[in-house]
């Protein structure tokens, strides 16, 4: 055989085939409050070349001084278990909560699931009329205005606020701010 034949031959591991789809999780880690933390998460995520869609850290328990963490990802069932475990052999990490996969168990919907942004759009006329008015449809709040722009704030699912963001582009959108997602379990539970 010689060499071109040899490197045109497919390979075969590229040749089998995968059933598992791409899924978007969210996941909720608490972690201690201290300095490093966060970038050790991210590390691990950038280092094994994971995809962070959202991500939204506070401290949420002031006398323990935990944060948590709330990062939204993609990735097959095999690559978010990865994730997962991951995480939760890091040192600092408490608990590692995937909430799509609770909820999925618990036969319930989605998590709860909310993000905020702020909105800026910039027209006059027509156009501004527009904007206020399908601001109103959103139940965005008008949060600051001159006779030039408007700021909205605007709180929902993430899909709520592409589409919001999606109808004012025509309307004179100016920038756009983005809080990531906040998610917490349906149910009485707690982390």
């Amino acid at each position: 055989m010689n060499a071109k034949t040899n490197l045109s031959a497919p390979s075969i591991y590229f040749m089998a085939e995968t059933s598992d789809k791409i899924e978007t999780h969210t996941l909720s880690v608490l972690v201690d409050n201290e300095p490093g933390v966060l970038a050790r998460v991210i590390g691990l995520f950038s280092g094994r070349g994971y995809n962070i869609d959202s991500l939204t850290v506070s401290e949420t328990e002031h006398e323990k001084h935990l944060s948590r963490i709330t990062i939204v990802t993609t990735g097959t069932p095999m690559v978010i278990e990865q994730i997962r475990h991951q995480l939760d052999r890091l040192v600092p990490v408490h608990r590692v909560t995937d909430l799509t996969v609770e909820a999925q168990l618990a036969s319930q919907d989605k998590p709860l699931e909310r993000e905020l942004a702020l909105v800026k759009v910039a027209g006059t006329g027509d156009q501004r009329l527009e904007a206020l008015r399908l601001g109103d449809a959103f139940r965005a709040t008008v949060i600051d205005a001159t006779t030039e722009h408007f700021v909205f704030e605007i709180t929902g699912r993430s899909s709520k606020i592409e589409q919001f963001i999606s109808i004012m582009k025509p309307l004179g959108l100016v920038e756009v701010s983005r809080t990531g997602v906040a998610a917490v379990q349906r149910g009485p539970e707690g982390l």
